[in-house]
């Protein structure tokens, strides 16, 4: 994709289903804006301001989001595969059923997200604040959980951790008839 110049104060924009691979979006302000379907692939979204934005089936495949505000982001099914979300702003996202395997989650601020039914299997969550999250269902095998926060995260019979690892002593809350 060519793009000559993107204005990066886009708030509340509709952009869905666009074509915006490669396109430089660092530090762009996009709260609130309309991004489902579009095609974000090897975007360099990084300390940009998404809070609220709708991704939704959003392809962000090899993206830049790192330092990223997504508070209260829609990123449900979006292709996550290969994308930085290194110190990301992902409290009350909405991540369901998002692929997040093997991604570098070093640090991201995930309070209170939905993460119910995601893949976050193989990811690097050092430090990562998942404190209150919802992991219901969600395949944590094989992830780094060193020093992540899981104090009050609720989780069910169907999460998959880690081998070896303990999510009770993590402070994790199992929840046998939870609804979410």
């Amino acid at each position: 994709m060519q793009v000559v110049a993107i204005s990066k104060k886009l708030q509340g924009s509709d952009l869905s289903r666009l074509d915006l691979s490669e396109a430089n979006l660092s530090k762009a302000d996009l709260q609130g804006a309309n991004l489902s379907k579009a095609d974000l692939s090897k975007a360099d979204l990084s300390e940009a301001f998404l809070e609220g934005a709708n991704f939704g089936g959003a392809n962000l495949r090899h993206a830049n989001l790192s330092w990223v505000n997504l508070y209260s982001a829609i990123l449900q099914g979006v292709d996550l595969h290969g994308a930085n979300l290194e110190r990301a702003i992902l409290h009350y996202a909405d991540l369901s059923g998002a692929d997040l395997s093997g991604l570098n989650l070093q640090g991201t601020k995930m309070r209170e997200a939905n993460l119910k039914g995601a893949n976050v299997g193989g990811a690097d969550l050092t430090g990562a604040d998942l404190i209150t999250a919802n992991l219901s269902e969600a395949d944590l095998q094989g992830a780094n959980l060193t020093e992540a926060k899981l104090s009050g995260t609720k989780y069910d019979a169907d999460t998959k951790w880690p081998e070896g690892f303990d999510p009770v002593a993590a402070g994790a809350v199992l929840m046998h008839d939870w609804v979410d």
